[in-house]
């Protein structure tokens, strides 16, 4: 009688499929791991951060120091929080009217150039005609020119117009800018050709092609010049000297310059205060609008 064996089969070994899970374990796990150029990048960026930051928070926190700190150690915590600076700025100034002038001249200035600006930009990156390129460089040839060159002659066009001492003679000048023109033309260069053919095949005329597609997909690009501009008039300060006269067409800027001069330096917490008033619009405008800004120079084509 002879023996059969039955050949001997292998059985499953499941080592190989744990190793292989452990091994995936690892290295999710070092991938999480910060290296050190990632924690040298976060440490600069918080360098950074504070560096910025910190103005911001020395001027609120002088605001609402009591005036004998602020001389003694301005750069100290203060023992208590007070808001007389706030009370004091509204009794000694007429904040609604340098507000209400200054939201006439940015806002204003802001519509007029962002329009104009985002026509010609749309004309010099999409509308093929003679001369094209030669004028586009003339343009930005200009903005080597030092802009205390255009002071005396347009201050003199101001004055044989009767603008002097009105908001024309600061809304009409920055109506069009050669900076916000080229940054609209790098974002709309990047906005396909063929989509514009297609309309203007479809029997859109230039101006329906702007209103319903360019500005848009502009929009991020827009929003961009509209933030410089209304920080830019909001905080001009030579302009309003120059052409505004009166009182009652001074800018928060004016106000604030006569009221550094007129208030004796122990109330220096109601300039603080002050300063804070007048900073607090540019900061919530940018809060808004931080998302539309960053899109705009992430998408700028150099073409």
């Amino acid at each position: 009688m002879t023996e059969h064996t039955l050949p001997a089969t292998d059985t499953p070994s499941t080592d190989a499929p744990n190793n292989a899970q452990e091994m995936r374990h690892v290295e999710k796990a070092r991938s999480r791991m910060p290296t050190w150029g990632t924690v040298l990048i976060y440490v600069i960026l918080a360098l950074g951060a504070i560096v910025v930051l910190y103005p911001f928070f020395y001027m609120v926190m002088n605001s609402v120091k009591p005036g004998r700190e602020i001389l003694h150690s301005p750069t100290s915590l203060p023992s208590e929080i007070t808001f007389s600076g706030y009370t004091g700025v509204f009794q000694r100034l007429n904040m609604l009217l340098l507000f209400r002038n200054s939201l006439i001249l940015a806002v204003s200035t802001t519509l007029l150039n962002t329009l104009l600006s985002a026509l010609a930009a749309y004309a010099i990156a999409k509308i093929p005609f003679p001369g094209r390129e030669p004028i586009f460089r003339f343009m930005l040839a200009t903005m080597m020119i030092p802009g205390v060159l255009f002071l005396i002659p347009t201050y003199v066009l101001m004055y044989n117009l009767g603008w002097v001492g009105h908001f024309y003679a600061l809304i009409i000048p920055a109506a069009v800018t050669v900076y916000n023109i080229f940054l609209l033309r790098q974002f709309m260069v990047g906005i396909p050709s063929e989509m514009i053919e297609a309309a203007r095949l479809d029997g859109a005329n230039e101006f329906t092609i702007f209103l319903r597609m360019i500005l848009p997909i502009s929009r991020p690009a827009l929003a961009t010049v509209a933030i410089l501009n209304f920080m830019g008039s909001w905080n001009d300060f030579f302009g309003p000297l120059l052409y505004l006269n009166e009182p009652s067409k001074w800018t928060v800027q004016l106000g604030l310059h006569q009221f550094q001069t007129a208030v004796p330096g122990e109330n220096a917490q109601q300039i603080w205060a002050a300063t804070t008033l007048i900073t607090l619009p540019l900061i919530v405008i940018f809060f808004f609008l931080q998302d539309q800004f960053m899109k705009a120079f992430a998408n700028v084509s150099f073409k």
